[in-house]
């Protein structure tokens, strides 16, 4: 599959005290992005942060419609986005060595980040239901209109990946250019993704494109 480059629509950030993004979600309105102590919530037409929790948020974020899951070292939150209360808690498949985290088909799917696997997963008891190869690292998880997105970050670079949820098989590869690096991913359910940017502490939005058969069924 040769990758075509992705097109950076916009770049926010970087962000007063924050040093490093990690997972990103996006519950309709606001993008929430993890920053290590603490889950943020980003306009993406004003550019500025608008609330924040003050949680452990070292990795993948998602949001079901109403909660708000969160990786924090080897475990997955459940969190209350209106107060910030934890009102659950699974374990996370990779012990510790999780990264993105999305929300589809009433399941958490968490990106394993060194183990190259995306791991389907029971929200309720965090019992793995099935696992998909990837052949690079993987960050960044997320589902749209069918379609199973990763993103990688390896050797310094990074891409953005749709992927077989069967067979784990390439479909469709975007490049970031040299040096921008994707931590966490998160579709808005239109043209755009969401991308946490590492250690430059930024967010990045970059296009979707829509030119790629779907498969139905997510």
């Amino acid at each position: 599959m040769k990758p075509t480059s992705a097109e950076i629509l916009r770049e926010y950030g970087p962000f007063p005290e924050i040093e490093r993004v990690a997972g990103v979600s996006f519950d309709g309105q606001r993008v929430w992005f993890a920053s290590g102590d603490r889950l943020n919530a980003l306009d993406p037409e004003s550019g500025e942060i608008v609330g924040a929790l003050d949680v452990a948020a070292h990795a993948g974020t998602a949001f079901d419609g109403k909660h708000l899951f969160q990786i924090a070292e080897a475990v997955i939150r459940k969190i209350d986005p209106k107060t910030g209360a934890v009102l659950g808690t699974i374990p996370a498949p990779g012990n510790g060595g999780d990264s993105g985290l999305a929300w589809a088909e009433g399941s958490l799917w968490v990106g394993q980040h060194r183990g190259r696997r995306i791991h389907q997963v029971d929200p309720d008891t965090g019992t793995v239901l099935r696992t998909i190869e990837s052949d690079r690292f993987v960050t960044g998880v997320t589902w749209v209109e069918g379609e199973l997105w990763h993103a990688t970050w390896e050797d310094d670079a990074s891409e953005v990946r749709r992927v077989d949820p069967d067979t784990g098989e390439v479909l469709a590869c975007l490049e970031m250019p040299a040096g921008v690096n994707v931590s966490g991913l998160e579709s808005d359910r239109g043209d755009r993704f969401f991308c946490g940017g590492g250690g430059s502490g930024k967010v990045r939005a970059i296009r979707r494109p829509r030119h790629a058969p779907r498969r139905a069924g997510a």
